[in-house]
């Protein structure tokens, strides 16, 4: 067995967050609603991103801000996401090494050019979001390393990147890696549209053991069981899965085993700013706790607290150190 190096090893969608404050006039003159968010093609992506002006970029993703804020509790942390060779995923790349994180994809060469989500900031505080997926969704099974899978106590992946036909086979590649190094998967199920998509197919993956701990919140639970009670949801997930948590928003989460159920609360916000990466730093703080062999009800605490800190600001990654923050309420990080 491959000596372990990694915490967690994230499998996601590589998309650049791109910042850029504007008049309400510009979103008039580009005929965008205020306060959307819509899907865009190359071409627009391109004519947009050129039209931005003066803008801000971090990498971002669902899996990458997870990455990110294991790596800011402390945590040893990779990241597999596909960029292009251009600009943005240079700088995707930097970020991602720079908060600690391995990264190592190959870029994409003479393709479509790296994900981004173009966040336009009007005065009054709205943001307009223009998502172009472009080159995170060519990720393929021969981005996944092998020793870095096997090298990583768990392997998380995030629900998005089930639309792609080749991420998907990439996907399957890693959890039969994992499972082959004797480590474990996990999968987030990302959001209650994606889970409409592909229902039966994340029911198997649960069902069949290729995913070991299934991460969703209270939304995405339901769709998954077609119900719209919670208890009927938790009842199912129990038969199905060995491990799922379930963030609850305000009412905090439930981790779910064959036998018993965690219920913990959610930490008190001063004032909740803005709910963007929640649920990705909840899984951060969990998986944590979970690759270090804490109590199931610790791991919990853990996510919460660092979702707790990440709704208390604007952005899906931490303002400061978790690790710092953790250390603070009682958690040996």
């Amino acid at each position: 067995m491959t000596d372990l190096t990694y915490d967690v090893l994230g499998i996601g969608n590589a998309i650049a967050d791109v910042f850029a404050h504007v008049e309400s006039d510009f979103l008039v003159k580009e005929n965008l609603v205020k306060g959307s968010m819509r899907l865009v093609d190359t071409e627009e992506a391109e004519r947009l991103y050129g039209k931005m002006g003066s803008a801000v970029s971090m990498s971002g993703g669902s899996a990458g801000n997870t990455i990110a804020g294991l790596a800011s509790l402390g945590g040893k942390a990779a990241f597999i996401g596909k960029v292009a060779d251009d600009e943005l995923g240079d700088a995707y790349g930097h970020d991602m090494r720079d908060i600690g994180a391995h990264f190592a994809t190959p870029p994409l060469i003479g393709s479509n050019p790296t994900a981004r989500c173009m966040v336009l900031i009007t005065p009054d505080g709205e943001r307009t979001m223009n998502t172009y997926l472009g080159a995170c969704t060519e990720l393929g099974p021969d981005d996944i390393d092998p020793q870095v899978v096997g090298a990583s106590a768990i392997t998380y992946m995030e629900g998005y990147l089930w639309d792609p036909p080749t991420a998907k086979e990439a996907f399957r590649c890693a959890m039969d890696m994992a499972h082959a190094a004797g480590r474990q998967t996990a999968l987030t199920l990302s959001d209650s549209f994606c889970v409409d998509r592909y229902r039966g197919e994340f029911q198997d993956l649960v069902r069949n053991g290729d995913v070991d701990i299934l991460f969703a919140n209270e939304h995405e639970l339901k769709a998954l069981y077609e119900t719209s009670d919670i208890h009927t949801a938790v009842n199912a997930v129990r038969e199905d899965a060995k491990l799922a948590t379930v963030t609850l928003s305000e009412k905090g989460s439930l981790t779910v085993t064959r036998h018993k159920t965690y219920q913990v609360r959610a930490n008190p916000v001063d004032e909740v700013v803005d709910l963007t990466g929640a649920g990705d730093l909840y899984a951060a703080g969990f998986l944590l706790g979970l690759a270090r062999d804490y109590p199931l009800q610790r791991c919990a605490e853990l996510g919460c607290m660092s979702a707790a800190e990440v709704i208390g600001h604007v952005g899906a990654r931490p303002n400061g150190s978790l690790k710092t923050l953790a250390t603070q309420s009682g958690f040996d990080v």
